[in-house]
């Protein structure tokens, strides 16, 4: 299992990333969607802003509770490698608000805000033994705290090829020279 240190790590390069590919994507095409029934950009990062937030309010939630021991089958899970694989689609269980989709600079700030609140919530809890609390996932069975932790940047990971996906193919601007 990962330390607290190369989460953190984990944490910083998913970000990096992902607003990279966020770069790709001009402001005017932020809410475009860039075929039929598929996120735009916008849409991307809210989901991304909502996801993490619910994570650290639920760990928040746990922590204020004794832990409870987790039976062993209950303990193995499916390895977050598939969730960076992006190779299952999946249909988010939190429903999008389109009401936070906003103009870009500010939705990037948003996120920014988001993973430093993570990166404080991981300082504030670092002198708990986080692995003793567990909450589950709809789809990859049950994590502890530190996994989720984790799972806050293989999910981002994942999202970051959705992210140069939509930026593949949003329709480009074609200028011409005129003589």
């Amino acid at each position: 299992m990962p330390s607290l240190a190369s989460i953190t790590e984990n944490l910083a390069r998913a970000e990096t990333q992902f607003l990279a590919a966020a770069d790709a994507i001009p402001a005017y095409q932020w809410k475009t969607c860039p075929v039929e029934g598929r996120w735009s950009a916008g849409e991307l990062v809210c989901h991304l802003i909502m996801v993490e937030r619910a994570i650290i309010r639920n760990a928040d939630k746990s922590l204020h509770h004794p832990p409870k021991p987790l039976p062993f089958l209950k303990r193995f899970h499916l390895p977050m490698a598939i969730v960076e694989a992006r190779l299952i689609p999946r249909k988010t269980p939190i429903p999008l608000d389109p009401s936070l989709v906003c103009e870009k600079e500010d939705m990037l700030a948003q996120l920014r805000e988001v993973r430093e609140r993570t990166r404080i919530f991981m300082q504030e809890t670092s002198g708990k033994d986080l692995k003793k609390y567990n909450m589950p996932h709809p789809f990859l069975g049950t994590l502890n705290l530190r996994e989720w932790f984790q799972l806050i940047a293989s999910h981002q990971i994942r999202h970051t090829k959705q992210m140069k996906e939509i930026a593949a193919t949003l329709p480009k601007n074609v200028t011409t020279l005129h003589k």
